[in-house]
């Protein structure tokens, strides 16, 4: 297998971006006001679980390489602009960021681990997911186009 030392730098870059999804999307949830804010936060709520578990699927991956966890959280994003857009925006930013991380583990151990590599297509298609869901509610209403910055 490839260097082991990158491997593990790789997903404790993983485990550090998804720390800071679990604490921006539990922030962003005590944010959101409005009408809309019920179903609103349940999907943050929602996108801060899946952080989590994520955080711990990168960590046992470090763990069976022989690795030490980082206890370190990846940058949090805060524009202290908490409207609905600014909120989706930033959740944009944080995910492109994940999605690149998943990619860069995944030039690492192509043709050298089948498992990581699998746990990287998979997770890489889980955050273009994301981004296409995030995407789709940034639009407005009636928009087919996808949203663009």
């Amino acid at each position: 297998m490839t260097d082991n030392t990158k491997v593990i730098g790789s997903l404790n870059n993983i485990l550090e971006m998804e720390l800071a999804g679990v604490v921006i999307y539990t922030h962003y949830a005590l944010m959101v006001y409005g009408y809309n804010r019920i179903p609103i936060i349940s999907w943050l709520r929602g996108q801060a679980t899946e952080s989590l578990t994520h955080a711990n699927q990168a960590g046992e991956l470090i763990t069976n390489l022989g690795g030490h966890p980082s206890l370190a959280i990846g940058r949090l994003l805060e524009t202290h602009n908490h409207d609905i857009g600014n909120i989706l925006r930033e959740s944009l930013e944080h995910e492109t960021a994940s999605l690149n991380s998943y990619k860069d583990l995944l030039k690492l151990v192509e043709g050298e681990s089948v498992m990581l590599e699998e746990y990287a297509r998979q997770m890489i298609h889980t955050e273009e997911l994301h981004l296409g869901e995030v995407n789709k509610m940034l639009r407005n209403p009636g928009d087919v186009k996808p949203y663009s910055t």
